[in-house]
């Protein structure tokens, strides 16, 4: 099985052009969001301590059982960021706005941006190779946050 590190240098291989990175920065957690939003907008029929449950909070419950197997601090980034996702969310609906309309939108735009992103670098995006670096898109971008903050993945 490989290591948190195997699957983040693997993943940055086919990501070294800055102009490509920089866009990653802001695609890969839009792309993480917008799905997590679509994700959200299905609702179960029922509520635990008063709070609906949705797709997304399944879904968010699985990603971190699977990073859970690569490294607990990532596990711990995604934890926090996914939670971030969910408030937003819910701040979008409240506010009125359909948040499957807003996060189609999101979703489109930043696919957009990632593929001419991969234009620029010469290289297809890893998921092509293999889905599950779908997941590692944001660990990779996790693990600069933690080299900067001095925190071991």
């Amino acid at each position: 099985m490989k290591t948190i590190n195997d699957w983040l240098n693997e993943y940055g291989e086919s990501h070294k052009n800055e102009t490509n990175k920089l866009i990653h920065w802001v695609c890969v957690p839009s792309i993480y969001f917008s799905i997590v939003g679509l994700l959200y907008a299905i609702k179960l029929p029922f509520t635990i301590v008063g709070i609906q449950l949705n797709i997304a909070m399944l879904a968010i419950f699985l990603v971190t059982l699977y990073f859970l197997k690569l490294s607990k601090s990532v596990t711990i980034g995604m934890l926090l960021f996914s939670s971030l996702c969910l408030i937003v969310c819910y701040a979008i609906e409240k506010t009125g706005l359909s948040l499957w309309v807003f996060c189609l939108v999101v979703f489109a735009m930043a696919w957009i941006g990632q593929f001419y992103g991969h234009k620029i670098e010469g290289r297809k995006p890893s998921f092509l190779k293999d889905i599950q670096f779908l997941m590692i898109g944001p660990a990779w971008l996790m693990s600069f946050i933690y080299k900067k903050w001095g925190i071991g993945l």
